[in-house]
């Protein structure tokens, strides 16, 4: 993740204890061996979008981990020193656990957040997210009504998320609205602003498209390189503006890390001291940290980089303690992924900010080249840019 309202207006978030190792408000515990789970605990959801890394549907998977064994896994994690799971799927709200795993967690002393499409989310499931204390509760919308609905295959899904959005507000709950760009909706990042800023929503993420899942099938609906510079300009002055009339809001970009060294470049040439303290942070959080800093375990237990990475599995959470196979550099992708630097190719080996991105999305660069350790297709930094002669 890039916080582009940390590096172009210096506010802090929640999330920087995690994103840079330092003191933060809500003492979130932090250790270099634990990384944040993103838990994909159940396969089935009541929408069908386009884009679905984990090609969620109706169907409820035979071989889902059980609450029994939800409730060793989180010990588990708990006993690894992971800071925070994110609740995912699927649809996590589906699950008639999901309020006694997360309480279970939060008892653990790790936090807690939730990733859903809003359209379930009722007042008493919001009232109930509280009581737990969920500190997050992201909602996707990928664009204006009529987009939306066709992203998510179901008309009336827009509004229901705007009702969800509007429960977890009026329950207190910090809500993060995410939406993942591609060229049928990136016009619409402005909207996507007016309404944040309408409707009281604290934290704005945008996805770069990864071609994964259902995603994989998009790698032709993918914003080109100009178009990507063109978001993230607007990006940058959407967030610029709210902090100006005195209402900021996190914003921040994700899968993408060529964003942050966008960013240095262009603070380097209109504001060189927060350029510097700007460097400063993206070293800190050293790029991509698939397999690092980041991992997921999918409704079956199955372990892998991160949410993603469907296709390869690191080895079963159910078999084997999750800390033990986060561990093991005996695994070959694993191994490669904590010291990808040494055996990435192309532009990615000899770029200048190898150091601040750390090769991006590697799932991206095998999913068009068909190598792990290809560049990443989606890097839109030129040659002379990236210290490339």
């Amino acid at each position: 993740m890039i916080s582009i309202s940390r590096l172009l207006c210096g506010t802090h978030s929640p999330g920087d204890s995690l994103r840079y190792g330092e003191s933060s408000h809500d003492s979130i515990r932090v250790s270099s061996a634990s990384p944040v789970v993103v838990w994909n605990y159940t396969s089935r959801c009541n929408l069908n979008c386009v884009h679905c890394y984990a090609s969620a549907n109706e169907t409820e998977s035979q071989t889902e981990m059980d609450t029994a064994s939800g409730r060793t896994f989180i010990g588990d994690l708990a006993d690894f020193g992971v800071p925070v799971i994110l609740f995912s799927g699927g649809e996590p709200v589906l699950r008639g656990d999901l309020f006694e795993l997360s309480q279970l967690a939060v008892e653990r002393g790790i936090r807690v957040a939730l990733s859903s499409n809003g359209t379930l989310i009722e007042d008493d499931v919001a009232r109930q997210l509280s009581r737990v204390g969920f500190a997050e509760v992201g909602i996707s919308l990928d664009g204006t009504e009529t987009t939306n609905d066709s992203f998510r295959g179901k008309r009336g899904s827009f509004q229901a998320a705007l009702e969800g959005i509007r429960n977890c507000i009026n329950h207190g709950l910090r809500v993060s609205l995410r939406f993942t760009i591609t060229r049928f909706n990136y016009r619409e990042v402005p909207a996507i602003f007016r309404l944040a800023e309408e409707e009281g929503i604290n934290r704005l993420c945008f996805y770069h498209l990864a071609y994964s899942g259902r995603g994989s099938r998009l790698i032709k609906e993918d914003i080109n390189h100009s178009q990507t510079r063109q978001v993230v300009d607007t990006i940058c002055e959407h967030t610029m503006d709210l902090y100006r009339r005195g209402l900021p809001k996190e914003v921040l970009t994700v899968a993408n890390h060529a964003d942050g060294v966008y960013l240095y470049l262009k603070l380097k040439e209109k504001s060189p001291e927060r350029a510097h303290k700007a460097l400063e942070l993206l070293r800190r959080n050293g790029g991509n940290n698939s397999g690092i800093r980041i991992g997921a375990v999918d409704y079956a237990g199955n372990v892998h980089p991160d949410q993603f990475w469907w296709h390869y599995s690191l080895g079963n959470a159910l078999k084997r303690k999750f800390g033990d196979i986060w561990a093991d550099t005996s695994e070959p992708l694993m191994r490669g992924l904590k010291k990808r630097k040494e055996l990435l190719k192309g532009r990615c080996a000899r770029c200048s900010y190898l150091g601040i991105c750390n090769g991006n999305l590697r799932v991206r660069a095998e999913a068009v080249h068909g190598d792990i350790w290809a560049e990443d297709p989606a890097c839109y930094l030129t040659d002379e840019e990236i210290g490339i002669r």
